[in-house]
């Protein structure tokens, strides 16, 4: 008798007693399509997401298209049918969605880039993203600093490039943030890059596999370094620079050793932690998606009262069909020393999770 005297308590109070997705209020349906799975920080996307929606009162529809472009597809278009009036999309890619946005336009739905921008739609209301050309000059900034650090009397210094998938908007501006610190010390001789590959159409990794960089990896190692050692490779993702430092160590690279080559990363996943705990990455480039997910809520949540959201962007993000406007947060860069105190202190992890 208590336990059904406690259910209808629970029922009363709108709280559901079993794992099913809980509904927080009636504002509405906000579809929230992640691309995958397969990175912990799209996971943590979505629950950040899930958690700021439902605080301010609305129903949520998470699905992770798995990087399965036609899967992704077919979620959004069943979050409209379902009538979502609101879609928070990280696209696979974002070039392929723009029939399904304009179905979700003829509906009234208003659409979020989230991350990750929409290309060649008009039906993209607002984008909510990290400040990705800073991402890459953090990135670059930290590589020289590591060179610096661990390889002060060798010059020039010898560097492989590596840019995302050229599928994302975001690798473009990630690579261009970089090369505006590498360039001029291209230029002036400090850099060189043995193998000669440079721009996104050489160097990009399509879908951001890090099985694909650590084969890239190999092929320059074997093709470029017979003779000499690389002192550092740019990276623009902690997927790539697992890879790549898998394919480092496969060719007798030690991380504990004062020659192992300066590798960058981005989205501080648990896994690169622990490698720069390790001496294997040397940095990465922090960005709280919880920061991300509840900045997207409030945002969704002023559009959906009749108000302007807040954006600071309105010029940068040409998508092909619109300039979207856009709101720009911070990225930090982490090295070894900040772990405690940036990922552990803002609550970002545990320090068991870091320890074990």
């Amino acid at each position: 008798m208590k336990r059904i005297a406690t259910l209808v308590a629970s029922i009363a109070l709108g709280v559901s007693m079993f794992a099913a997705p809980s509904f927080a209020g009636d504002k509405g349906l906000v579809g929230i399509a992640m691309p995958t799975k397969s990175s912990t920080r799209w996971i943590s996307d979505g629950e950040s997401m899930v958690k700021s929606f439902q605080e301010l009162g609305y129903d949520t529809d998470l699905q992770f298209g798995e990087d399965d472009i036609p899967n992704q597809l077919a979620q959004i278009e069943n979050m409209v049918t379902k009538g979502a009036k609101v879609l928070v999309i990280g696209a696979i890619d974002g070039t392929t969605l723009s029939d399904i946005l304009a179905q979700a336009h003829e509906q009234g739905v208003k659409v979020f880039a989230y991350d990750r921008l929409i290309r060649n739609s008009p039906n993209v209301d607002y984008y909510a993203t990290f400040d990705n050309f800073k991402v890459g000059v953090l990135q670059a900034e930290s590589l020289v600093k590591g060179l610096k650090e661990r390889f002060p009397d060798t010059k020039p210094w010898n560097v492989e490039l590596f840019g995302g998938s050229p599928d994302d908007n975001n690798a473009f501006f990630f690579y261009d943030g970089a090369m505006s610190v590498l360039q001029p010390m291209i230029d002036s001789g400090d850099i060189v890059i043995p193998s000669g590959q440079m721009g996104m159409d050489v160097v990009g990794t399509l879908r951001w596999d890090g099985a694909v960089a650590q084969a890239r990896m190999d092929n320059l190692l074997s093709a470029n370094y017979t003779d000499k050692k690389v002192n550092a490779v740019l990276s623009p993702y902690d997927g790539l620079s697992r890879g790549i430092i898998s394919s480092l160590k496969g060719v007798g690279y030690d991380p504990a050793g004062k020659d192992f080559p300066i590798v960058s990363g981005q989205d501080a996943e648990l896994a690169s932690v622990k490698g720069m705990i390790a001496g294997e990455q040397y940095s990465t480039v922090f960005k709280d998606t919880r920061e991300l997910a509840a900045t997207t809520a409030k945002m969704v949540d002023a559009v959906m009262q009749g108000k302007e959201p807040e954006v600071n962007d309105t010029k940068t993000y040409d998508n092909g069909a619109k300039v979207v406007p856009s709101n720009l947060l911070t990225p930090y860069v982490v090295y070894k020393d900040d772990i405690t105190k940036v990922l552990v202190g803002s609550g970002y992890y545990t320090q068991d999770q870091i320890d074990n």
